[in-house]
């Protein structure tokens, strides 16, 4: 038996509670939030199609009663507020830092041995709040970004080469910002094939640059953050670990001298089974990826500098 909790029931939260339900990734989900009424709507909502998409998964939604979780595998922190056009994620800071803690002080009194998963934006900064706060080993907190990012880009590259998204595999690492991701071209194919070697030089750098400002791109068509990818996203991380998979996926992981980085989370690939983040991956860089990931470095220092400022961490 595996029980997953989602904090939050907004976009995000709910479709998160929802794609675990539909692919049967936990027994239980447990989807809770602090507005009256949300999640127990939702996850009826996600119930009543149950029978017309043939799952067993039991959704339960609660408002702000923490005990329900109790004893919960893993746990997915939504909670925030999401973005609005124009607002970086950074911005977000501020109110979010408080959210989250108050959020994982809460699961860790009934699910003391959970994995968390961190989407809350700034998704690195609040990973790094999460590990040092709750002093968990590092193994337990993990942050979702680069696992929609690296999403993200294999899109747009199977849109460039008019190909099926399955049959494409890249990394996006380093911070989950629009100015601090990587995604790393170089080591980018189409089933085996280097898309370097299958695109000009212009459209790959339009393809990075599309995927870097992906995120905010959808918040100006949709008025707000995305949501159907990001929940996605976050399920499959919580698959891989309900379900001991050791898939390598990019995700916020806290290093300590891996990619000559110590005291940060920040994204990298990592292998993702039971027991959490099980080993990181150290990607041979060439000299230019280097320069942009000591780049990214110094950018969620800075994020992560404010929570210090603030009296957070």
């Amino acid at each position: 038996m595996s029980k997953v909790t989602v904090v939050g029931a907004g976009n995000v939260g709910a479709t998160c509670a929802n794609v675990l339900a539909v692919n049967e990734v936990a027994n239980e989900v447990i989807l809770i939030d602090i507005k009256e009424g949300l999640a127990e709507g939702k996850a009826m909502d996600i119930m009543q199609t149950a029978q017309l998409l043939g799952f067993d998964t039991v959704v339960k939604g609660v408002t702000n009663d923490y005990a329900q979780t109790a004893n919960s595998d893993v746990v997915v922190v939504t909670s925030g507020l999401p973005r609005k056009p124009g607002m970086s994620r950074e911005e977000l800071i501020g109110v979010n830092a408080g959210i989250v803690k108050s959020v994982t002080q809460s699961i860790l009194k009934y699910s003391p041995n959970t994995i968390l998963i961190i989407v809350s934006n700034p998704m690195d900064p609040m990973a790094y709040l999460s590990l040092k706060t709750l002093k968990l080993p590092r193994e337990r907190v993990i942050g979702m970004g680069g696992a929609l990012d690296s999403s993200r880009f294999k899109y747009f590259i199977s849109q460039a080469l008019n190909c099926n998204a399955n049959d494409v595999d890249g990394l996006v690492i380093g911070g989950h910002g629009d100015t601090t991701m990587i995604p790393l071209a170089r080591l980018a194919t189409y089933k085996g094939i280097p898309i370097t070697t299958l695109l000009p030089v212009a459209k790959v750098e339009e393809i990075t640059q599309s995927t870097m400002v992906g995120g905010a791109t959808l918040t100006g068509l949709l008025g707000t953050s995305a949501w159907m990818a990001p929940g996605a996203a976050a399920s499959q991380v919580v698959e891989s670990i309900v379900k001991d998979q050791k898939k390598m996926i990019v995700c916020a992981a806290y290093l300590d001298g891996e990619y000559n980085m110590k005291d940060i989370t920040i994204g990298v690939p990592v292998i993702i089974g039971r027991k959490g983040i099980e080993r990181i991956v150290e990607l041979d860089l060439n000299v230019e990826e280097k320069a942009k990931l000591t780049a990214s470095e110094a950018a969620v220092r800075a994020t992560n500098k404010i929570l210090s400022d603030m009296n957070l961490i």
